[in-house]
């Protein structure tokens, strides 16, 4: 079931929302330094298994293990295992009244409690990581989206996360905007971190991902390197999204 180079394992997990099923028995398992990409239409259950493993959402049934940690073991310590995983979403959640320095600093200060000097070290380090280090003392609404997803990948990195995780980062940019979300993004996979992406952005998908999974309908049904994905697709469900998405 569990081998020590799975830092991800999802068990059988299936997640109700009230009567409607939103998985269906997801089984992933994600290897260290291994970048994961999810791919498939609007309520395909992405978004809920990517919570599941960040355990925002509690599975209905199944099993969750964070580097060997089952998730529901009512003995586990949540938020520690959190403070390894970082998480970007759609929005990015920014502090309004809080400089850029300030909302990278936060979460080091309260969660892994680090001095001042140090925690704005590390965010300057992680602000330069992410191409925006002048950008330090500036307020969120001075910023782009698309500065603003920098920021908030910087501020998850910050905090010396084990694992990212990543809802969609791109959809709430403008098109002149995604590029430069996506390639910290690659920057980042190219380093080595272990990363589990929700995304439409197939480009990405093809240049950052070691597996593609595609998922309908609350299921995996497909799970392959970007160039089988793409070039070789197994099911017939696949084929059809792979055309309405790529065009081919």
């Amino acid at each position: 079931m569990y081998k020590s180079d799975d830092i991800i394992v999802v068990d059988g997990l299936h997640k109700y929302f009230g009567h409607i099923e939103a998985v269906k028995g997801v089984d992933l398992r994600v290897r260290r330094g291994e970048v994961v990409i999810i791919v498939g239409p609007s309520g395909s259950g992405k978004s809920t298994v990517l919570r599941c493993i960040n355990h925002l959402e509690v599975p209905t049934h199944g099993a969750v293990y964070i580097d060997g940690v089952h998730l529901e073991d009512k003995k586990t310590d949540i938020n520690k295992v959190r403070a390894e995983v970082g998480m970007v979403f759609q929005q990015f959640n920014l502090f309004p009244h809080l400089t850029v320095l300030e909302n990278v600093t936060i979460a080091q200060r309260m969660v892994r409690k680090r001095s001042r000097e140090e925690a704005q070290e590390i965010a300057m380090e992680q602000l330069r990581h992410v191409g925006i280090p002048e950008k330090a003392d500036a307020f969120p609404r001075q910023l782009s989206g698309g500065q603003q997803q920098r920021v908030a990948i910087a501020r998850a990195l910050a905090m010396n996360p084990k694992i990212m995780l990543f809802d969609e980062p791109t959809s709430a940019l403008d098109p002149e905007m995604i590029k430069e979300v996506l390639d910290v993004m690659l920057l980042l996979a190219r380093e080595g971190m272990t990363m589990v992406v929700v995304t439409h952005e197939m480009g990405f998908a093809r240049a950052a991902a070691d597996r593609v999974v595609f998922m309908d309908e609350g299921r995996v049904v497909e799970v392959a390197t970007p160039t089988e994905l793409f070039n070789n697709p197994q099911h017939e469900r696949t084929k059809l999204f792979l055309s309405k998405i790529l065009g081919h």
